[in-house]
């Protein structure tokens, strides 16, 4: 990459620290409840997306830790790991499609296994020290919408009330940097700020000037001459 993301990185950085103090702070209260261990996978089947900023953040990181044929068989499992996923978000937009209530398809969405592209063979996270925000909450309570998350092998209680992470405000603070971003590097596509892609495509996607839409003339939705 020969843009610099290094500001927009720092804020992200800023951020995850406070996330892992969060977690930390809960799992420090409340021991007996959060199960998160070495050699534990759970989250990593989880089916979730990253905001532009986690994307470019996990494509930096993963260029930059792996080269030569290690690097293409990871991208090859990305590329397998990313069809699937698209086959599961097609068939929750034909059922939307065919009436099915929204709510319905996110709790059935939320009940998919996808294995990340970044677990290797021995369970463990290729990127653990940049893993996205997402996992770094897994394990603890979380809300969406208003609506409570965590971890199915946590031993939190429904109905008891514990500390909980609002993910509505973290993830708009996500769609500020990634706004910041697309606007720094002085983007053609401003709505880009707001693309959200799973992990998988993240690897796979090479975040240059053109993709990106950096020293391209002309506004937005406007053909080059």
């Amino acid at each position: 990459m020969s843009m610099d993301f290094t500001p927009f990185f720092k804020k992200y950085e800023e951020l995850v620290t406070t996330v892992d103090s969060v977690f930390e702070r809960v799992k420090k209260e409340y021991p007996e409840c959060v199960k998160c261990q070495i050699g534990c996978s759970d989250c990593c089947h989880a089916l979730f997306d990253l905001t532009l900023i986690e994307a470019i953040y996990i494509s930096h990181h993963f260029n930059k830790k792996f080269q030569g044929q290690e690097r293409e068989q990871l991208i090859d499992r990305a590329s397998r790991s990313d069809r699937d996923i698209y086959k599961i978000k097609r068939e929750a937009y034909k059922s939307l499609e065919s009436g099915k209530h929204e709510d319905e398809i996110l709790t059935d969405m939320a009940q998919e296994r996808a294995r990340c592209s970044l677990l290797n063979e021995q369970d463990n996270c290729d990127l653990y020290e940049y893993r996205p925000i997402t996992c770094r909450f897994y394990g603890i309570p979380t809300s969406i919408a208003g609506k409570g998350y965590t971890c199915g092998i946590s031993d939190f209680i429904q109905g008891t009330q514990y500390p909980t992470v609002n993910l509505d405000v973290i993830h708009q603070k996500l769609y500020e940097i990634s706004g910041e971003l697309v606007k720094g590097i002085q983007s053609r596509y401003l709505r880009m700020a707001d693309m959200l892609v799973p992990v998988s495509m993240a690897v796979i996607t090479t975040y240059n000037e053109n993709y990106l839409g950096v020293g391209i003339e002309g506004k937005e939705g406007e053909k080059n001459e």
